[in-house]
């Protein structure tokens, strides 16, 4: 029992050591506004499906490859800056009747759960606040890479996603139903190792 105490022991406590290490741990990003895009399209009356951006969206993203489930994501929206490319428009999106950027600048997206669904895609369920109003929406979501970045030299992690929400929810209803009331949003963002 001496002989068996005096080399197991030492084992034990090398292996105790290294153990933490043979584990992925959970990577903390922070999102890259010039390398995240956000895209919201919606129908024309049957017409067609004009798109406008929301840029510089800034947040931090958490990510455990061996415990999808315990990742998550914060993301904040300046819809103040949104920008349908038609200067009219755009200026409607922004007033009271839509966005009413002046009293709500921004929105946020706080997730509350990620499934993992298999081949790097992933269910991510979370709160949308905007305009005041909060609302639960499912972005799906599609793991690109994860690695260190070529010209960075940081680790990196890129996403898309894409989800949909309807726009009555938020009280953005002008036009309902003429003007479809799903909103198609697609999102691809770069986050790099805080």
């Amino acid at each position: 029992m001496k002989n068996f105490a005096r080399t197991a022991l030492p084992l034990l406590a090398v292996a105790a050591l290294y153990a933490p290490l043979s584990q992925a741990e959970a990577m903390h990003y922070q999102l890259n506004p010039e390398h995240t895009s956000v895209i919201v399209s919606w129908n024309h009356f049957g017409f067609s499906k004009p798109t406008a951006d929301i840029p510089d969206a800034s947040g931090t993203l958490v990510f455990d490859k061996d415990h999808p489930e315990q990742s998550r994501v914060d993301v904040t929206l300046p819809v103040s800056k949104i920008d349908s490319h038609v200067a009219a428009l755009t200026k409607e999106f922004k007033g009271a009747e839509y966005f009413d950027t002046a009293k709500y600048p921004t929105a946020t997206f706080h997730s509350t759960k990620v499934v993992a669904k298999g081949d790097n895609k992933f269910d991510v369920e979370g709160n949308l606040t905007l305009k005041g109003i909060t609302k639960p929406v499912t972005l799906h979501a599609t793991l690109n890479k994860q690695g260190e970045h070529p010209m960075v030299k940081k680790q990196a992690i890129g996403f898309d996603a894409t989800g949909t929400i309807k726009r009555s929810d938020f009280k953005l209803d002008k036009y309902v139903p003429a003007v479809g009331d799903e909103v198609m949003l697609t999102l691809s963002t770069e986050a790099y190792a805080k």
